[in-house]
């Protein structure tokens, strides 16, 4: 918010990386960080009050990627779409959705795929309704535009790839 933290220098978690050659990195990884942890927290609890308790964050969102354009997907195209390098800990929460009757199981070739199902569906549909009734309200009354969140989510997705980047060269230190 406008004011926040005048005089006091960047909001951050960690000044010693704030002291370097870009405090606003700095600033902004913070903000990810305390949004990611809000994020998911709404996420489990979103999907409670939509009647499906006991899912983690990425429980739910390994249901909606399922759920995403009606299509099967495969571990791999699940694991690419929300870059998650240990595919254990996808398959894990595969698992658990199977279990929960929410996803079913098929095969393309020598692939495993999943597709979500009716009830998985109905949950996916009854978190937007929560969601909508919720969350939407409250963030369009923030009065940002939709072009403005749009840019913001550009630029996390640009700083992903940063971030990918950096942790490929960091791995071969």
């Amino acid at each position: 918010m406008e004011g926040e933290g005048k005089g006091f220098g960047p909001v951050v978690s960690a000044a010693h990386l704030a002291d370097g050659a870009m405090p606003s990195l700095s600033e902004m990884e913070f903000a990810m960080t305390i949004l990611n942890n809000a994020f998911q927290r709404w996420m489990v609890r979103c999907m409670g009050a939509a009647g499906i308790p006991g899912l983690g964050p990425l429980d739910v969102q390994i249901l909606h990627s399922s759920n995403h354009r009606g299509r099967e997907k495969t571990l791999a195209d699940l694991c690419m779409m929300l870059n998650i390098e240990d595919t254990h800990v996808v398959s894990y929460a595969l698992k658990k959705l199977e279990g929960a009757g929410l996803i079913e199981t098929g095969r393309r070739g020598k692939e495993k795929t999943v597709r979500v199902t009716s009830a998985g569906a109905q949950a996916c549909a009854r978190y937007r309704e929560v969601r909508e009734a919720l969350l939407v309200g409250s963030v369009k009354a923030l009065h940002f535009e939709d072009g403005q969140i749009s840019e913001i989510a550009a630029l996390m997705r640009a700083l992903s790839g940063q971030y990918d980047q950096a942790s490929r060269s960091a791995a071969s230190l």
